[in-house]
């Protein structure tokens, strides 16, 4: 019953702030933004998030070849975009990637295929962190990029502190500890650094999670300057990121909700409205539900566990 109970709580918390959004925000100015948004922008949009799905199931693929699972290309895409659709459904949004290791598991074993799955998103919001905060750096280096104002600027560098020590922290600290605990966390290195960090893998982990974050800033960027807010290239370096590392807590459904929330805060900082940063946010999580689509043509003899196969 908590499971139930839980994913209704979500949904109710992204109504209740879609709700309050429309209030604050002006939420009749932000659906004539979407009224009137320009398709070019938005198909190309479409391309980059497009993009972004195939480089991160080519790194799924990657990734799990080095834990002892074999994926061609086309089952590895056919499985992402599955996992993709069935996360933007459902509360949570990682009941479609535990589909996807749970379908993974007949050559390696459900650890091998769970950790797989794990790494590579990893992979993917570690890329988005360096690629922000080099973007945040370089805003401070190099005047006009980006006019940071005080009241952003410690927060942000208390969480680019914070991301910076945890890893570290968590890497030295895990394996000492006790019991079973201790030997989780050790088996847990030590598997990252074959699947993502190995010699032989390192530069295109590197280039696709890169890859991947470019195309998702890419797709938001492209989504404001439909709506009619283009945002300069180190504005959407600096802005986007932080709008879509709300979408990982977990507390609505896909971020719906929290995202609009962050976007109609943050791009007043780029000379918006904050109807057009809802409006923005809003054809961003629509246009990625689009490219997720693809997802249903996966749905039948890809959701038996074990159909998953070189």
């Amino acid at each position: 019953m908590r499971r139930p109970v839980l994913r209704g709580l979500q949904i109710a918390v992204a109504l209740g702030l879609l709700a309050l959004l429309w209030r604050v925000a002006d939420g009749a100015a932000a659906l004539r933004h979407l009224a009137g948004a320009s398709l070019p922008w938005l198909a190309v949009a479409l391309a980059a998030l497009t993009a972004q799905t195939v480089l991160s199931a080519l790194r799924w693929r990657l990734t799990a070849g080095q834990l002892g699972i074999t994926l061609d290309p086309r089952t590895a895409l056919r499985e992402y975009y599955l996992s993709q659709i069935v996360n933007q459904a459902l509360p949570g949004g990682v009941l479609g990637d535990a589909g996807r290791a749970m379908r993974a598991r007949a050559h390696a074993g459900l650890l091998a295929s769970g950790q797989a799955v794990v790494f590579e998103r990893l992979a993917g919001q570690v890329a988005l962190f360096v690629l922000f905060g080099a973007a945040v750096a370089g805003t401070l280096a190099v005047p006009g990029g980006f006019d940071w104002p005080d009241a952003l600027l410690m927060p942000v560098a208390a969480f680019l502190a914070c991301g910076l020590c945890l890893g570290p922290l968590l890497w030295r600290i895990g394996p000492r500890l006790p019991g079973r605990a201790g030997r989780a966390l050790s088996g847990f290195g030590a598997a990252f650094l074959r699947a993502v960090a190995a010699r032989e893998v390192r530069g295109r982990q590197a280039a696709m999670s890169l890859g991947t974050a470019l195309c998702n800033i890419a797709g938001f960027a492209c989504c404001a300057a439909a709506i009619g807010a283009p945002l300069p290239p180190a504005t959407a370096l600096v802005l986007v990121p932080l709008v879509l590392f709300t979408m990982l807590i977990p507390v609505t459904v896909s971020g719906w909700g929290l995202r609009e929330g962050a976007a109609a805060a943050l791009l007043p900082l780029a000379g918006a409205t904050a109807a057009q940063g809802l409006a923005a946010s809003v054809a961003f999580g629509l246009v990625f539900l689009l490219a997720a689509l693809p997802g249903l043509l996966a749905v039948g003899p890809a959701t038996r566990p074990g159909a998953v196969g070189p």
